[in-house]
């Protein structure tokens, strides 16, 4: 049997993962966001105090975490980094795929992988880029999650989710940490690591994997070596969980209550933990079923705490589907046009 046959046998059928994808989105809504809704029409009555001021300015809050999120993605892609407004359209339609598709960040970084390498961005930067760019997101809403809980322990109390969360967390840093040590430390190790596994891989050049592994470490050296470039994708990344947890927190002042910032970080950060295991798509559901008991168990009423939520979740979740499918269209119809790099001089704050 060839070895096409042999994948092929192996795979999944389509139709197989459609229908475990429906599947799980299904029992989501069905045990964890149609029960919330139903609470949710009880107080519906509490639409009528909305401040429309402070509805505003959750969306503007929700608008500056995804441009910080566009400035995340120039400086790990500096100094080959399209335009601002490409990048943009291209997060929002990666944002939108996340939204709708199962698997984590994977689905979303492979479409912009394949777009900023049709405008021009050299494959290695894409790849090491979109890693670096999911990955040191996710370490740097750990060091936030972790801060606020060595804050809010002593006040609190510890809740053994709080321990997955943190452990979670700590594999996650390993990982990040020990790849980066891997490769620019023990290049000539993994090189051979690697070259061995290729061989026994179809499809795989086992010199090209190499020269491959050679252009990370090259890149990863020049992001450690510029520190301003580095420093610059830490506060952006930092910048969009805080915008968007903010965008949270004037949600549930809009209806009628304050929570300390710090008790908010620790259910935004244990939320988004969790939801960062790939079940459903960006979290759908879970990020619902564990906000909500966590912000009531810190005190907000349950019914501002239903209402919060989803109206956040409207704007941070199901709102970016369409302007990202909007945004996807018009890079297919413009591509030959406005697909034009624009030169970075330094992705530095300042600059």
């Amino acid at each position: 049997m060839s070895e096409p046959a042999k994948k092929k046998r192996f795979a999944l059928p389509r139709e197989v993962r459609i229908i475990l994808s429906v599947g799980s989105l299904v029992f989501v809504f069905e045990y964890l966001v149609l029960p919330q809704f139903a609470s949710a029409r009880r107080s519906l009555h509490l639409l009528a105090s909305l401040n429309p001021l402070l509805v505003t300015l959750a969306v503007l809050l929700e608008v500056a975490a995804i441009y910080c999120y566009v400035e995340l993605t120039r400086s790990v892609l500096y100094p080959h980094a399209p335009g601002r407004f490409n990048l943009l359209r291209v997060n929002l339609a990666g944002l939108a795929i996340s939204h709708v598709v199962p698997g984590g960040t994977a689905p979303a970084g492979a479409l912009s992988y394949r777009i900023f390498s049709e405008i021009g961005v050299p494959r290695e930067t894409s790849a090491f880029g979109l890693a670096v760019q999911g990955s040191g997101s996710a370490v740097v809403l750990n060091m936030i999650f972790w801060l606020a809980l060595v804050i809010s322990i002593p006040l609190r109390g510890f809740n053994p989710a709080y321990g997955f969360a943190a452990l979670a967390g700590v594999f996650l840093l390993a990982a990040f940490f020990g790849t980066i040590l891997l490769i620019t430390r023990g290049q000539r190790w993994a090189a051979n690591w690697l070259r061995f596994l290729a061989r026994h891989v179809p499809a795989l050049d086992p010199e090209k994997v190499t020269v491959l592994l050679a252009k990370v470490a090259d890149r990863i050296t020049m992001l450690v070596n510029n520190r301003r470039t580095l420093w610059a994708a830490f506060m952006w990344a930092a910048l969009n969980w805080l915008f968007d947890a903010a965008c949270l927190w004037v949600f549930i002042w809009s209806f009628g209550h304050i929570i300390s910032p710090i008790d908010l970080l620790v259910a935004y950060g244990l939320a988004n933990i969790l939801a960062a295991i790939p079940i459903t798509p960006a979290g759908l559901g879970v990020i619902e079923g564990v906000l909500i008991p966590t912000l009531v168990g810190f005190g907000v009423p349950h019914s501002e705490a239903i209402l919060a939520v989803l109206a956040y979740r409207l704007v941070n979740f199901w709102i970016p589907i369409p302007i990202g499918g909007i945004s996807y269209a018009s890079l297919q119809w413009r591509k030959d046009d406005s697909l034009t790099k624009a030169p970075v001089t330094d992705p530095s704050p300042d600059a």
